[in-house]
């Protein structure tokens, strides 16, 4: 499995689409543990371009703080499950790992469009 994480300044990006980078985290088979990271630098944003870079880097998983619901429904058709609602200016690491252990706390999606 793999996750990616929407990075601002290092840390999670409230916004996907406004992100400078994607840390992308790579899980064991049980999916309890990240094997591995990868820092990436995504294409320019534009309409459906986001989805179908990460489905072709592998990502099962995205996670970020919002995301506009016709970009939800574009991961949704790459076969891309969201995550929304993750706090701001937490580390990538910990909020995959939360995530793994089915500890992240999620609010609302911060994207209204």
């Amino acid at each position: 499995m793999k996750v990616a994480i929407p990075l601002a300044q290092g840390q999670l990006s409230l916004h996907f689409g406004h992100c400078d980078q994607f840390a992308i985290f790579e899980v064991d088979e049980d999916g309890s543990v990240v094997e591995s990271r990868k820092d990436a630098t995504p294409p320019g944003h534009a309409p459906g371009v986001l989805p179908q870079w990460l489905h072709e880097q592998g990502v099962d998983v995205i996670i970020a703080g919002g995301i506009g619901m016709r970009a939800q429904r574009l991961f949704d058709q790459n076969g891309i499950d969201v995550v929304v609602g993750a706090p701001s200016a937490t580390e990538p690491e910990k909020v995959v790992t939360d995530y793994l252990k089915g500890n992240l706390q999620t609010g609302d999606n911060i994207c209204d469009h």
